[in-house]
């Protein structure tokens, strides 16, 4: 049944067309980002890719800096794969497949300078605020790092700091204040997955199990590819990888649109 449906697919892909009826390199519709979902997250939203769906969330906490960047914030990123949203997920430790997402979207946004981390500084070599990005998979249908990726940023760009009493050290989440997280780069993600001599964006599951590589390019605003992560067992050419890039370049600047 598998080689049968990747036939399929190159047969339609010989015709610039999928098996849902896009163009090959169209992202599903609706893409959809939904605000504010949580109240007790200091920024949340939930996107909505075609039948992908992952819910973001964001908490600011005080911790101690690193010692080689003493007056710089920090990012932490964590992807769960609830066992609900896939009959392939499991319950437990976290697999291979969510710490590749976490890892990727964290290099995204850490490698492109997304947050200001030095005005997360509250005192240099004592104490800094830590961003942790939480990513919790409701419905899985492909094309998680992109959803992911899209949805790590949109929660960041609303995200605001909770009142912190310097005095008795106390983050008081209850209270947040009007002060958002300084973001000054926006990167996201595009994966392109390659079945047969095609490259296809966006892929769905059923695409997903049947790709022979896959290349997932990060890219900021300004078109500066902060971030790439192959995957696969096929390698791929210089040539492809150009290709890959600038397919990338342009369906980030479509995607960057539905952030407001």
């Amino acid at each position: 049944m598998s080689e049968d449906f990747k036939r399929y697919v190159i047969a339609l892909a010989e015709k610039g067309m999928r098996a849902d009826g896009r163009k090959l390199h169209e992202h599903r519709k609706p893409v959809t980002i939904e605000y504010g979902i949580s109240h007790k997250a200091e920024g949340s939203c939930k996107v909505t890719m075609g039948k992908t769906i992952v819910n973001c969330g964001v908490k600011m906490g005080i911790g101690e800096p690193y010692p080689d960047k003493p007056d710089e914030g920090s990012l932490i990123v964590n992807a769960e794969f609830a066992p609900i949203s896939s009959p392939e997920f499991e319950p437990g430790a976290p697999g291979e497949e969510s710490i590749e997402v976490s890892r990727v979207v964290d290099r995204g946004i850490r490698e492109s300078g997304a947050i200001d981390t030095k005005k997360l500084c509250v005192k240099p070599g004592e104490k800094v605020w830590m961003a942790f990005i939480d990513l919790y998979i409701e419905n899985h249908d492909g094309n998680l790092i992109d959803a992911c990726g899209l949805g790590a940023i949109a929660a960041l760009s609303h995200a605001v700091f909770p009142k912190y009493d310097e005095a008795t050290d106390r983050v008081m989440y209850d209270e947040h204040t009007t002060t958002k997280v300084p973001i000054v780069h926006t990167p996201l993600p595009c994966t392109i997955i390659k079945i047969g001599k095609y490259f296809l964006v966006d892929p769905t599951a059923a695409e997903e199990a049947e790709a022979e590589s896959r290349l997932t390019v990060s890219t900021n605003e300004h078109g500066i590819i902060n971030a790439m992560q192959k995957g696969g067992s096929v390698g791929l050419s210089e040539e492809e990888i150009e290709e890959c890039v600038k397919i990338a370049l342009e369906k980030n600047n479509e995607m960057r649109k539905h952030l407001h």
